[in-house]
């Protein structure tokens, strides 16, 4: 054996002991070790605290109907603030901004604004932040086995829906740091719908500089409890099990003097939205629109439009639509 191949197993060595000493240094196991054999829930809960704690630099593309869309993703943690930026790289400027609570939203052709959350909505999925256990109440997890993902060895777990009401979730996680590098959304067929395939990571001790940046920044006031959540003359009488109200809202849009008003539902993993409108459309079928793993299904009842749009099968989509009733205002 020549020298250049014992260096190299040398300097491997030496990287796998600063790790380990590291894991143990912040209370987070080693997992999938000889020593180690990890549980699906352990790998999703060393997720949700890597996802909190570590102060990492990556990008992403998400892929539906053979297109790509490039996000930037920051995260850190300065002077006891958690802060998160999530940036669309192509086109007009759209950014969402996390500190602690309170999100804003930077997008084209509208104003910013904030609202009062621990997550952003965007493409990655919130529960993975956040309570495992909810998750566990809609989807088994199951750990299928390992693969390479953007260089790094990885574990693949499967989030499968316990009814035939949402799709499954394929979740590539980064064995050495437990961060994602790589999401599938599949169909009950088992089709890929979307995916999110991570094309860089970087790790850091200490947090990148673009979030500095961000403490203290001007940024607007979060919405109120009214304004967050009006009360509203309608309701939905069924959705899958799991799911739970977020926001409601009521707004003008397209520049017309018609409101629109809003539910957000989030099952961990899953924001469907409910629009209802005042509509003098004559009668039609429901109109379904699907982009890779979003639906979005329009129909009319009573003279109002009601829109449903989310990551879920278009029967689910119909079901939701059809339970929406009317009550007196």
């Amino acid at each position: 054996m020549n020298n250049k191949i014992l260096s190299v197993i040398l300097i491997i060595s030496l990287l796998s002991v600063s790790f380990l000493s590291s894991a143990e240094e912040n209370t987070q196991p080693q997992l999938d070790t000889p020593a180690v054999k990890a549980t699906e829930k352990q790998w999703l809960m060393r997720l949700s605290h890597a996802m909190r704690t570590l102060n990492f630099n990556t990008s992403f593309v998400v892929v539906r109907n053979n297109r790509a869309e490039p996000y930037r993703w920051v995260h850190g943690n300065i002077e006891e603030q958690e802060l998160e930026l999530i940036t669309l790289l192509n086109g007009p400027r759209n950014e969402a901004i996390r500190v602690n609570n309170k999100v804003s939203y930077l997008e084209p052709n509208k104003p910013p604004f904030s609202v009062t959350s621990e997550h952003i909505s965007g493409p990655i999925p919130p529960a993975l932040f956040g309570d495992i256990e909810k998750l566990s109440l809609s989807y088994d997890f199951v750990q299928v086995g390992k693969n390479r993902i953007l260089g790094r060895p990885a574990t693949l777990i499967r989030l499968q829906s316990k009814d035939k009401q949402r799709h499954g979730y394929w979740l590539w996680l980064d064995i050495e740091s437990g961060l994602l590098l790589k999401i599938a959304i599949i169909s009950r067929k088992g089709e890929i719908l979307e995916q999110i395939q991570f094309t860089d990571l970087q790790i850091s001790e200490q947090p990148n500089e673009v979030l500095t940046q961000l403490v203290g920044a001007n940024v607007p006031m979060p919405l109120t409890d009214v304004e967050q959540q009006p009360a509203l003359n309608w309701k939905v009488n069924w959705l899958p099990q799991g799911f739970e109200q977020i926001t409601a809202n009521r707004q003008i849009i397209g520049g017309t003097a018609i409101p629109t008003e809003s539910l957000l539902f989030n099952d961990g993993l899953v924001d469907v939205s409910i629009y209802v409108n005042a509509s003098n459309e004559a009668p039609r079928q429901p109109h379904l629109n699907q982009t890779g793993a979003t639906v979005l299904l329009s129909m009319l009842k009573g003279g109002f439009e009601i829109t449903v749009v989310g990551k879920i099968p278009a029967n689910t989509a119909m079901t939701i639509a059809e339970s929406v009733v009317f009550t007196n205002p």
